[in-house]
């Protein structure tokens, strides 16, 4: 099964696919995608599109799993801005029939270091021993992504082991 990691934003999309079965998770590749500051939003919104669309094509993924949307009260216009990204990327997965599963920022992190409240540097650290990695993933937008794919295969396993199936 292939997971696509995704790590929503309108500057740096961070992108992960891992390749998951019995014998365990592998990364098949992790990258970001950036955007011309400079440009338009519906300029920007669009370069994401594009981007995503060729990701999608590549790795024809069976999830894609996506960070939910987090707020701080301090930063509202970021959720807002991020929230336009994040509303571009589960409309090309609809477009591309790619089931969406939606993650928390304190799940993704607990399911690797069981600590909700974990730095960038931890989650990094993290990632890179699971799939013992030889560096940690830079920028931390692909450790992230690859972190969010990680949360996504542990919770569709714990499932199937549920269910039995």
């Amino acid at each position: 099964m292939k997971i696509l990691g995704i790590d929503p934003g309108l500057q740096v999309c961070g992108y992960a696919c891992l390749r998951t079965d019995s014998a365990g998770d592998e990364l098949v590749e992790g990258g970001v995608f950036r955007t011309t500051t400079s440009a338009e939003m519906e300029v920007r919104l669009n370069q994401i599109a594009q981007d995503l669309s060729a990701i999608l094509e590549k790795f024809k993924p069976d999830y894609a799993a996506v960070e939910e949307l987090y707020s701080h009260y301090k930063h509202p216009r970021t959720s807002i801005l991020m929230g336009h990204a994040r509303g571009v990327i589960l409309q090309k997965c609809g477009e591309f029939g790619v089931e969406v599963k939606s993650f928390s920022a304190t799940r993704i992190k607990k399911s690797l270091t069981n600590n909700g409240r974990a730095s960038k540097e931890q989650m990094q650290q993290s990632v890179k021993f699971v799939l013992s990695l030889d560096k940690v993933p830079e920028p931390h937008d692909v450790a992230d992504a690859i972190a969010i794919a990680l949360c996504c295969a542990n919770s569709l396993n714990a499932a199937k082991m549920i269910l039995g199936s």
